[in-house]
């Protein structure tokens, strides 16, 4: 399946009336933060696809509508059948809402080479960025770890019973010394790497980094997992074939 992931900016080859014809054959939307919610409509809307998002740092206006206060502890999963086939949660946006939770979607389900079960596709996803300035959906390294601690439970079960952890780790923020810059806003989450050696996850998609220079990395590698920024915007093969990416503009 072929993955739209976008953060950051609204991309004009996306917020166009081309954008079908632009992005003919994506099968899921990743949105990986700060990006304004009527954007995220715009895609499900005119794409009409699966489509998945967490908050980052900015364009917090609806924030309000999925947390009760302003660092809430992170909620427990919901139950299976709450989140897969024609009863996936949505909200307003048409886009279901991934922060601090563990989602499968079955009408995305593949038959894992690795081990040879038919599985859904589970997503894990975790909203905000490293805690800079005291404001919303920020922080610390010991907090996020704290809020990713509650979803093992889940990917214990998922291992059982799937034979693997999770699929793809939706995130804002990147992991440490992974695309991050050395700004407080901008550094990396430390817990984000013991989470994604541990659960080894095919992708972990991110955002927060602006890539204002072609020749800077999108996408990095940490032990079985790739790291995609998905700044703008890119397209993501799942499962990845062996040794390629399909990786473009």
């Amino acid at each position: 399946m072929k993955i739209l992931c976008v953060s950051d900016q609204i991309d004009p080859l996306i917020y166009s009336v081309n954008a079908q014809k632009n992005f003919p054959d994506v099968d899921v939307v990743l949105c990986a933060g700060d990006l304004p919610m009527d954007y995220v409509d715009f895609i499900v809307t005119v794409l009409n696809k699966p489509t998945y998002f967490i908050f980052g740092n900015h364009n917090l206006k609806e924030y309000k509508y999925y947390h009760n206060n302003k660092n809430p502890s992170p909620q427990t999963p919901l139950p299976e059948d709450a989140v897969i086939n024609n009863n996936i949660t949505k909200h307003d946006h048409g886009a279901v809402y991934a922060g601090f939770k563990v989602l499968y979607n079955r009408e995305l389900s593949y038959t894992d080479l690795r081990t040879k079960k038919e599985t859904p596709l589970i997503i894990a996803g975790v909203s905000g960025s490293r805690r800079y300035n005291n404001g919303l959906n920020q922080y610390t390294d010991s907090e996020m770890m704290f809020r990713l601690l509650l979803l093992v439970p889940r990917l214990i079960l998922n291992k059982l019973r799937y034979g693997k952890y999770l699929d793809i780790f939706l995130t804002h923020a990147p992991p440490l010394n992974i695309h991050d810059k050395k700004d407080p806003c901008h550094i990396g989450f430390k817990c984000y790497n013991w989470f994604i050696k541990t659960f080894r996850p095919e992708y972990m998609v991110h955002g927060h980094i602006h890539l204002y220079d072609q020749r800077e990395e999108r996408i990095g590698k940490y032990g079985d997992t790739t790291v995609v920024n998905a700044y703008a915007h890119c397209i993501i093969q799942f499962p990845q074939k062996q040794d390629k990416h399909n990786t473009g503009e």
